[in-house]
């Protein structure tokens, strides 16, 4: 019997490939991290620029839907642009584009300026946010790095949201509002050289597939009458003709979406990539858990800082230890729990500890203090998040062949964008009603009434983020497979996903 053994110059191989794994996934990160926190770091900073543009406080929002917008309704494109061109070559282009927005808004001397880069930060943003996801699926094909790596990128995707927070408020009281976008530039300088050196080129076999021209614009165009109808039910409310005039033709053009996907010769995202159960649950599991989230950062934010008096600094602090737990969770989860107990348990165990964090959340009244009351149901609302996120986006690209990891993967930011768009317009919907009856209930209208309606709106907007989360924890306990059922996390893919997948890494050597 022959034995093979290992030279010192193949261990030497194998840990330069593996440090460059690593290396890779520092550099998308970074590009996700730069993605998601742009989403709430230009908030804690538009009052400054409100302030120095002059525009209104009815046009201050299209600050914060141009990106949304133009970011929702181009996902699934840029993931599929992804898949055709080539994901290095995506995600450089993506770093670029989008530090040129940002430097385009930075230095915005009007409201239409600084909107339109938005706008175009928002469509780089859609290029590069799926592309980091797909190179990340493609480079990590060992299950046990798998793991550890989409544990480190989950904790970054739900903890974005919260550093941007801290990363506004810093920016903008010790710098200038104009900040908060030209760190961009540097954060995507770094981010290409990285690229440049560690993430590798993808490698096609067989001819380049056509792009869906019919199902592009099909998608795109539901998914931007659906951000944008709960938008403007945001700020104009749920009556407005415009609202359910945009939400229905949304809802036409998504099922035309479907039906030619169905016929098409060369499918934008073919149906069994959504249709398979585990993926399905994923998928459905980061929406739900993307409408709550964005709650607790917006109710729990307007809290601290009119409640409470906190500054923006301060704010941004408050939620550094949320950002703790869920990171610790996340490590944890996808090095431990999920292995052993696979998504079915753990995703549900993630949405009771969010839904409990929200109940916690729902106590707070104007005699409350941050420590006693306010910081427990954020450490539980982290630790929850950081169950849900790593195991859920893991299983959302796990098996997906090589030629569809782009779009697969765009379908995680895609359902975490419609979900916290969902989850704005909703709870902030609920809340403005809660205060507009807890005013008219007692009347007349003092100072203490006004803060105590305040302190009512959210209450209602935590009750219904907790039923957000009761009711992932049916679906996901529901839908996701048993350890062992198909794919799960817990086991190896199948043979022939695991093969496409590594047609993508850096080759390992054979020991």
């Amino acid at each position: 019997m022959t034995q093979i053994t290992s030279s010192p110059s193949d261990v030497a191989d194998a840990a330069k490939v593996s440090q460059r794994r690593w290396l890779t996934l520092t550099v998308v990160a970074l590009a996700q991290l730069m993605v998601v926190l742009d989403s709430t770091v230009v908030n804690i900073a538009l009052p400054a620029a409100q302030t120095d543009l002059g525009f209104s406080d009815g046009d201050r929002q299209w600050v914060v839907t141009a990106y949304s917008l133009a970011f929702g309704s181009l996902l699934l494109l840029g993931g599929r642009l992804s898949d055709l061109i080539g994901r290095k070559r995506t995600f450089i282009i993506g770093l670029v584009g989008f530090a040129v927005a940002s430097a385009l808004g930075g230095a915005a001397d009007s409201f239409g300026t600084l909107v339109a880069a938005r706008a175009l930060q928002g469509v780089f943003g859609a290029l590069l946010a799926p592309t980091a996801l797909a190179v990340l699926t493609t480079t990590f094909t060992i299950p046990k790095e798998r793991a550890r790596a989409f544990g480190i990128f989950g904790a970054i995707a739900g903890a974005g949201g919260a550093v941007g927070l801290l990363l506004g408020g810093f920016l903008t009281e010790r710098f200038d509002w104009r900040w908060n976008l030209y760190i961009n530039v540097f954060i995507a300088i770094i981010g290409v050289i990285g690229a440049v050196i560690y993430v590798s080129e993808s490698k096609r076999t067989g001819p380049r597939p056509k792009l869906d021209i019919p199902g592009t614009v099909l998608i795109s165009g539901g998914l931007f009458g659906l951000v944008y109808g709960f938008a403007n039910a945001e700020t104009d409310g749920w009556d407005s003709p415009l609202t359910w005039g945009m939400l229905a033709g949304a809802a036409v053009l998504l099922v035309a979406f479907v039906l030619w996907q169905r016929r098409a010769a060369h499918p934008l995202l073919p149906l069994k990539i959504v249709l398979d159960r585990n993926r399905g649950a994923a998928y459905a599991s980061v929406l739900i858990a993307g409408a709550g989230i964005f709650g607790i950062f917006l109710f729990v934010t307007y809290y601290l800082q009119t409640s409470l008096a906190f500054s923006p600094i301060q704010t941004g602090l408050a939620f550094l230890p949320m950002i703790g737990m869920l990171v610790l969770a996340a490590q944890l989860s996808t090095n431990i729990f999920v292995p052993r107990f696979g998504p079915k348990i753990m995703v549900p165990t993630g949405m009771i500890l969010a839904m409990i964090g929200m109940i916690l959340l729902t106590r707070l009244d104007l005699d409350s203090s941050y420590a006693a009351n306010v910081l427990p149901a954020l450490m539980v609302m982290g630790f929850g998040m950081g169950t849900i996120m790593p195991a859920s986006m893991q299983t959302a690209t796990l098996g997906v062949d090589r030629e569809f990891a782009g779009v697969a993967s765009a379908m995680v930011n895609t359902s975490q964008q419609v979900g916290g768009s969902i989850g704005v317009a909703l709870l902030n919907t609920l809340a403005a009603t809660a205060a507009a009856d807890y005013l008219t209930a007692n009347a007349p209208v003092t100072a203490a009434v006004a803060a105590n309606a305040a302190i009512a709106s959210y209450a209602t907007a935590y009750w219904w983020g907790a039923g957000f989360f009761a009711l992932g924890a049916v679906v996901s306990a529901l839908l996701f497979r048993r350890r062992g059922q198909g794919l799960s996390l817990s086991a190896h893919p199948a043979a022939p996903a695991a093969q496409a997948d590594a047609s993508d890494a850096v080759p390992m050597p054979v020991h």
